[in-house]
């Protein structure tokens, strides 16, 4: 299976450029190793604007002109709804009952079209949606160009901090993590890229000691606070990950909400349960960690208002 190269993210990153925020690092007050890269502060609170407005822009005109179709949890679909937005095409995107209702509203905000599904038919109803209509699927991770766009994270790492020496980034589809290692590994080959999953959502760390893409059902999955981590690899991400990672750390619920707190009263900075899993890593498993100079990847902040209540107490 090809994988993307350091190629792809460039290019990429000429594709969102003027459309993404390049985001800062921001020096952990806690800890002088550590750095955070901030992604919620992308206009749709998340990384995901990368890879969907790299996918879209791929996309030939006059394909493009019958919109775009995806399935998500919210941020994909935010970060695809505000790219099909900005090329002036339509945008439908099936979001698994249960979602997060402040990234349900934010995706109707954006102009798209919502259809609510049981989790396990959100691929299904996105397929015939797109068959049906004639619009482009753009998948949350399983594609090259969504990849070679989230890789653009990064790039801009390695730029900021040529002497990083560990990067930490959240792990559920694997397009993050695909895209971060290929650019950070071209780069700065001696840096170590660990990937981070809730441990009620471990499946990547499975999928890893099998060798193959291992499912876990809906129901186990569920189970995490970290609703965008919930989903498992693909052939394409495992394939990326076992070439390009090089390890996986879980966390725990109390982990990560006890790392949502600190980000938000020390960094300032809003977050997610899936954004803070990075940081939970280096907070409560340092001792597993390689040393060095750290960046943990914050990947979104689109929380619900009671959520977030509930961890700062």
């Amino acid at each position: 299976m090809e994988l993307i190269s350091i190629e792809d993210v460039r290019a990429a990153a000429a594709d969102i450029a003027g459309t993404v925020v390049r985001t800062p690092l921001l020096p952990a007050s806690w800890d002088d190793a550590l750095w955070l890269k901030p992604e919620s502060l992308q206009p749709v609170g998340s990384f995901k604007l990368r890879g969907a407005t790299h996918a879209v822009a791929r996309i030939d005109p006059a394909v493009r002109a019958r919109g775009v179709v995806t399935h998500s949890s919210g941020n994909h679909g935010q970060a695809l709804a505000y790219a099909a937005r900005s090329a002036g095409v339509a945008c439908r995107v099936v979001v698994p009952e249960g979602a997060p209702t402040v990234k349900v509203d934010r995706i109707r905000a954006r102009g798209a079209e919502v259809v609510l599904v049981p989790p396990a038919r959100r691929l299904a109803e996105a397929e015939r949606i797109a068959a049906e209509t004639g619009g482009t699927l753009v998948p949350p991770f399983d594609d090259r160009h969504v990849i070679a766009g989230q890789g653009t994270i990064g790039l801009e790492i390695v730029e900021d901090l040529p002497d990083v020496d560990v990067v930490l980034v959240p792990v559920g589809g694997g397009g993050l993590s695909s895209g971060v290692a290929t650019a950070v590994k071209a780069l700065r080959p001696s840096a170590a890229v660990i990937g981070v999953e809730p441990l009620l959502a471990a499946d990547a760390r499975e999928s890893l000691a099998a060798g193959e893409v291992v499912l876990w059902d809906v129901e186990r999955t569920q189970r995490t606070s970290a609703d965008g981590l919930r989903t498992h690899l693909s052939d394409l991400t495992l394939a990326h990950l076992r070439d390009r990672i090089d390890g996986i750390v879980t966390v725990t619920e109390e982990e990560i909400a006890l790392a949502m707190a600190r980000l938000v009263r020390e960094a300032r900075l809003v977050v997610e349960p899936s954004g803070a899993v990075a940081a939970a890593a280096r907070l409560f498993h340092a001792d597993d960690l390689p040393a060095g100079r750290t960046v943990a990847v914050v990947t979104g902040g689109n929380v619900d208002p009671a959520v977030l209540a509930g961890v700062l107490g």
